[in-house]
């Protein structure tokens, strides 16, 4: 999509279609392996943590005005179309004035070996055709509020300190340095046809910068880009929806954190799930349940080193510290939510937070996230370790003695309830624990109690949690309302057919908006709709056998979304086909993959085989 772009505007002052603010679904996604910065069209970085994914922003202007941001632009009007290069997170954005043509190219760059001892975002201009003026806008901002920069002068360069980071803004030799102040830069360079400049931002925490040349962070650009491109050469899909699956991966791939496993939900916070504001959370930390969801989606794609990481992630915190919904992406317990003052939010979007309140509660559903993954990744051929076997044995004696408990549900609520997914999500955890038990996984020693728990959950839910009157599976026990999550029932094999379609039936009618589902009932006044249940519901579909009711649904779900560079947020506003939520959003792009690999017959489920692929 080309966006066509006003005057520069003076000094710090942002232009955005949005009382200043770009749209949420106008930001592209860089990354590292390490951190996620957010770059709107008018070559403004808006959002980037440094040197973690879940650190203070040093970027900070998409909450906070005015915030940090780095950016590069054209002076005057001109326009842009931006595009990720093939199977890639680099990003290309081609400028278009009245004066002439060039390429800005974007990239938190890596090494052949994988991340950089610091973080390093390289940003190379080429002309294409006549001569343009660029200007270079770098402010570096307050980690909302934290700290104040300065800036220490010393031969090796004009070393930017943020709090305990210290930053070096680096460029080639025709880029002319125009105001430099302890919190702003301001530089211009002007590109003639087949002329090119770089300008990068190094970065580290608390250790020594390397200061290597500019040549050599240019170079990079491309070894990144190479480096991407050789990991999508392993994903292994060739079915109806490449391209679109493809970008889910690498999208998800942002997320992974290279030295640990780690999967985060999402790249930001506080951006808001409800048009009007409010409902503002954290989703930089790793839920139990996105990480083995994600895990679930790169299993169906092939890449087995990012599961393996994933489950030994999950396996030695979960030891350590228990089953936690949540935990932070360095393995520890995650705070309590807290609110940053002094900071103005998304559009004026109050609160904006750190920390998840989710973090005390407890949730029948990490059971089964817990289970499913276990039990697809030996599905896949793979091997687990004794000390992971006994603490899975461990954790299935827990869910058969907790699942009769209350429990806040897939949607974190606050009310505990016996909420039918979660009750679906323990029985899902005791089937899984059974199976792996029978093929030799997992010690036999309480396998005929977890045979019988299991029977009792579906005895349970058979007669507590299905309504005659809405012919549906309901909310929670003795609610008339419904929940899109029970679409995840038919990929984890529960249920016999008849009743789940009744339900997947009543659930688009109830909750539906065109190809848009709210989570719940009554949502539609709270908040947009949740882009990941659409997926769900397609493959949820395709489960059951309704192949073409699923394949018309995605479809037109695919093509209700903005038409951006494919990122995705967390959700979306039927009536105006913006994006909410927090960015890139992990849910909804591994909603893609599984959808689109149920369509084509690769729904690979642990109930169903044990071999490789």
């Amino acid at each position: 999509m080309p966006y066509d772009i006003d005057e520069a505007p003076h000094q710090f002052t942002p232009i955005g279609p949005l009382d200043g603010f770009w749209p949420i679904e106008d930001y592209a996604a860089l990354g590292d392996g390490r951190s996620v910065a957010l770059v709107a069209p008018d070559g403004s970085t808006d959002w980037w943590c440094v040197p973690n994914l879940d650190s203070p922003a040093l970027f900070d202007r998409l909450l906070n005005r005015p915030g940090g941001f780095f950016q590069i632009r054209p002076v005057g009007k001109f326009r842009v179309t931006r595009r990720y290069r093939k199977d890639s997170n680099v990003l290309e954005s081609l400028i278009e004035t009245e004066h002439g043509k060039a390429r800005l190219t974007e990239s938190l760059n890596s090494s052949l070996a994988g991340r950089l001892p610091w973080t390093e975002f390289a940003r190379r201009i080429e002309g294409i055709s006549g001569r343009i003026t660029f200007i270079v806008r770098l402010r570096l901002g307050t980690r909302c509020g934290q700290v104040s920069p300065w800036i220490q002068s010393n031969p090796n360069g004009q070393v930017f300190h943020i709090g305990s980071v210290v930053a070096l803004l680096r460029h080639s030799d025709n880029v002319r340095i125009v105001k430099e102040r302890d919190q702003s830069v301001e530089a211009e360079v002007v590109i003639g046809e087949k002329t090119r400049a770089t300008i990068a931002l190094q970065a580290a925490e608390d250790e020594p910068l390397g200061v290597p040349p500019i040549e050599e962070i240019d170079a990079r650009i491309e070894t990144s880009d190479h480096a991407w491109q050789e990991w999508a050469a392993g994903l292994h899909y060739d079915g109806p929806y490449r391209e679109r699956v493809r970008r889910s991966a690498l999208a998800l791939k942002l997320l992974l954190s290279s030295s640990s496993g780690a999967i985060a939900a999402a790249a930001t916070t506080s951006l808001p799930e409800n048009p009007e504001g409010g409902k503002n959370w954290d989703y930089r930390f790793a839920w139990v349940r996105d990480a083995a969801y994600v895990a679930n989606s790169f299993l169906r794609l092939g890449t087995i080193p990012e599961v393996k990481a994933a489950l030994a992630w999950l396996v030695h915190h979960l030891g350590a510290h228990g089953p936690l919904v949540m935990y932070s992406l360095a393995g520890e317990p995650v705070s309590a939510e807290s609110q940053m003052e002094e900071v103005e939010g998304y559009r004026g979007s109050l609160p904006v937070i750190s920390g998840n309140r989710a973090t005390e509660q407890h949730q029948h559903g990490i059971y089964g996230d817990i289970f499913e993954t276990a039990a697809l990744f030996v599905a896949h051929g793979n091997i687990l370790d004794l000390k992971s076997a006994h603490l899975l044995s461990g954790l299935a004696d827990q869910c058969a003695d907790r699942w009769r408990q209350k429990d806040s549900g897939i949607w974190e609520l606050t009310e505990r309830q016996h909420y039918t997914m979660s009750k679906i999500s323990c029985w899902q955890a005791l089937s899984r624990a059974c199976q792996m038990a029978e093929r030799g996984h997992l010690p036999k020693d309480c396998l005929p109690r977890w045979q019988r728990e299991r029977d009792r959950i579906t005895e349970w839910v058979g007669e507590n949690c299905w309504s005659e009157e809405r012919q549906a599976y309901t909310f929670y026990a003795g609610s008339h309302d419904l929940d899109a999550s029970i679409a995840l029932a038919a990929p984890f094999g529960f249920d016999g057919k008849d009743r789940l379609i009744s339900t997947l039936h009543a659930i688009r009618r109830e909750l539906g908006r065109g190809p848009f589902l709210y989570r719940y009932s009554g949502m539609e006044k709270e908040e947009g709709a949740f882009l990941a249940c659409s997926c769900w519901m397609v493959e949820a579909l395709a489960l059951v056998g309704l192949r073409d009711e699923a394949t018309s649904l995605f479809d037109e779900f695919l093509s209700a979304l903005p038409d951006n560079t494919g990122i995705m947020a967390e959700m979306i506003d039927p009536e105006t086909g913006r994006y909410l939520g927090n960015t890139p959003q992990g849910l909804s792009h591994l909603g893609v993959i599984h959808a689109a690999c149920a369509l084509a017959g690769k729904s690979i489920r642990a109930f169903e085989q044990e071999k490789p692929l």
